[in-house]
């Protein structure tokens, strides 16, 4: 017979049992009761497992299907799985302990790394100790544990750095590749730069796992890794909402635990403009929500910068323009068009820069002078994207100013005009910078500098490739991030709709394939603050984070989600409230800390 508890989980089971003591005992009129009420249960549970399924852009989606999850164990035990999951990966199947008293990081580069050392005193912790400021819930230890199993122990882990590490700043084409070979007693981590090292270093922390007892096991294997994209990036909105910096450190250090390398700090946007600018100091005055509380300095930016160098991750700012602009406008109204009636009047309203008056040009000039002093990796986004034209068209210097240029009313190439003298500016500014704008300037038909990056958003599905193939096809390199955008929330498991989508996946030769450089996963900020950034983007961003890394053929969703829950229970055991997978629990449940954010260490 079914106990009470699995007729609770399954009520059609109660109803059959009834309905076979109906059939015993020749109760006609039970029968026909108990035989609508089966027909309506299993019509339930039927629509239970299609609301499972979840549609978008005109795609259907399997959503985990309840009863074939919870067949798996509950709480997944970690035993050293890796996620991103390297590209050539070797278990040795031997198990060696690793304790606190007797191991340490060495490395056979005898000049000063400070990437380095303070890598090593990172993961020493992240291995052993809690990350300074936050609580978690520990097991108690038997000394005894320490023992080495018939296999051995790791004593040491070697590291060989083939290229100097002197004030190395991460690129486009930084080298991120490491073998990493786990042995008794000394093990190996040899890349050929500093950033492959950070790579290596968190592979080999997350091989070490921890048994009921308290012991510590590491996993014997030997890796042999390297990125799949080399541009890896999270987007991040401060204008919608502002964020502390402690929160965006405290994500950019989850980010290099899956191994993202780029920041695309979307800083300021129509709603606010919280960067300071020391040259245009009125604009932050004027445009943040608050000039004093609500405003992000230098000192904020440079710290940042920094705190990501260590980790490897580039910080790449965007400025948007054209449009977007209308809290430029607070600070600097003559930057932006101003809005006319049916009789070509002002009405008070401004939007987007005014390509028609040179000074808007001179004001460029000055802004993106001092932005290249503050942000020196050699890319900027400089936006582009949701142009609207019905402020150009209203206004009638804009009217004259295009039929002095010959394109009368043809705002694409208006919109082309303002782009080419905007990169060009950018170009003079810093001749090595290079630019990324959104797909929209391609979308509108404007030519643009051939060196140019573009990121495509716009759509999903079929639609989406054919964007992809239509930008790569007019010679552009390419990010993709289309199908990331981790602000669109849904029922269920939509961690495994963003792992399958690849930025491969159109129609295109190998040449366009070999232009598409990597992708986003983008958190825009219209409902997402401080309170909420970390747990709505962790772990599905995960799941973009392997599909940027590992191989193609990695794309088995029913093989990743005890990685990917075994790895989210790995990011609550080093103090993140990042979201649960689906049901279970974790060896570690995250604990509420105690006020003092654990990024506020600028190690």
């Amino acid at each position: 017979t079914q106990s009470t508890w699995e007729y609770g989980k399954e009520p059609h089971l109660l109803l059959v049992t009834l309905f076979s003591y109906s059939v015993l005992n020749m109760n006609l009129k039970h029968l026909l009761v108990i035989s609508l009420l089966i027909a309506v249960t299993l019509a339930s549970r039927e629509k239970r497992n299609a609301f499972e399924r979840t549609e978008e852009n005109g795609e259907v989606y399997d959503v985990k299907n309840i009863d074939e999850f919870t067949a798996t164990p509950l709480m997944v035990p970690d035993h050293g799985q890796v996620w991103p999951q390297p590209q050539n990966y070797n278990d040795n199947a031997i198990r060696l302990t690793i304790g606190p008293g007797n191991f340490k990081f060495s490395s056979s580069y005898y000049q000063p790394c400070t990437i380095l050392e303070l890598a090593f005193q990172r993961y020493y912790n992240y291995i052993f100790n809690s990350p300074p400021g936050v609580q978690r819930v520990k097991r108690p230890r038997r000394e005894s544990s320490w023992e080495a199993t018939p296999d051995g122990a790791v004593n040491t882990l070697m590291l060989l750095i083939k290229k100097p590490c002197t004030d190395e700043v991460p690129s486009l084409e930084m080298d991120e590749s490491y073998t990493l070979m786990v042995k008794p007693n000394s093990s190996s981590l040899v890349a050929l730069e500093v950033w492959g090292a950070l790579r290596g270093l968190e592979t080999f922390s997350q091989l070490v796992y921890e048994l009921p007892s308290g012991q510590l096991l590491i996993n014997g294997s030997t890796t042999v890794d390297k990125p799949r994209f080399k541009h890896r990036g999270i987007l991040l909105d401060t204008s919608r909402h502002i964020l502390p910096m402690s929160t965006i450190k405290e994500n950019l250090e989850i980010m290099s635990w899956n191994k993202f390398n780029v920041f695309h700090w979307h800083i300021v946007d129509m709603q606010a403009f919280p960067y300071q600018s020391y040259v245009f100091p009125q604009m932050s005055a004027k445009g943040a929500y608050d000039p004093i509380t609500h405003i992000i300095t230098r000192e904020d930016i440079r710290d940042v910068i920094e705190f990501a160098r260590l980790r490897g991750i580039r910080v790449i700012p965007e400025f948007d323009t054209p449009g977007h602009t209308e809290s430029w406008g607070k600070g600097i109204p003559e930057f932006l068009t101003a809005c006319c009636d049916a009789k070509g009047k002002p009405t008070g309203f401004r939007q987007n820069a005014d390509p028609s008056q040179e000074s808007t040009f001179e004001f460029l000039t000055k802004f993106f002078t001092e932005v290249a002093t503050v942000f020196p990796d050699d890319f900027i986004h400089l936006g582009g994207d949701e142009v609207s034209w019905s402020c150009w068209t209203s206004n009638p210097n804009i009217t004259k100013f295009m039929k002095q240029k010959g394109f009368p009313g043809n705002y694409a190439k208006l919109e082309e005009y303002y782009e080419n003298r905007l990169l060009s500016i950018v170009s003079k500014v810093t001749p090595a910078r290079k630019y990324i704008i959104w797909q929209d300037v391609i979308d509108n038909n404007c030519t643009v500098q051939a060196d140019a990056v573009v990121q495509a958003w716009i759509g999903g599905g079929p639609g989406f490739q054919k964007e992809v193939a239509k930008i790569t096809a007019l010679g552009y390199q390419t990010l993709v991030s289309g199908f990331w955008y981790l602000d669109y929330i849904s029922y269920g498991q939509d961690w495994m709709r963003y792992y399958t989508q690849d930025p491969h996946n159109f129609n295109g030769t190998a040449a366009q394939k070999n232009l598409v450089i990597g992708g986003e996963a983008c958190l825009w900020g219209e409902l997402v603050d401080a309170t909420n950034l970390t747990p709505r983007l962790w772990p599905r961003a995960s799941a973009v984070a392997e599909r940027l890394w590992s191989n193609q053929s990695v794309n088995d969703t029913a093989a990743a989600a005890s990685r990917l829950v075994a790895h989210r229970c790995r990011m609550l055991r080093r103090g993140v409230a990042a979201e649960p997978v689906y049901i279970g629990a974790c060896p570690y449940e995250y604990q509420p800390r105690d006020g003092t954010a654990w990024a506020d260490n600028s190690n």
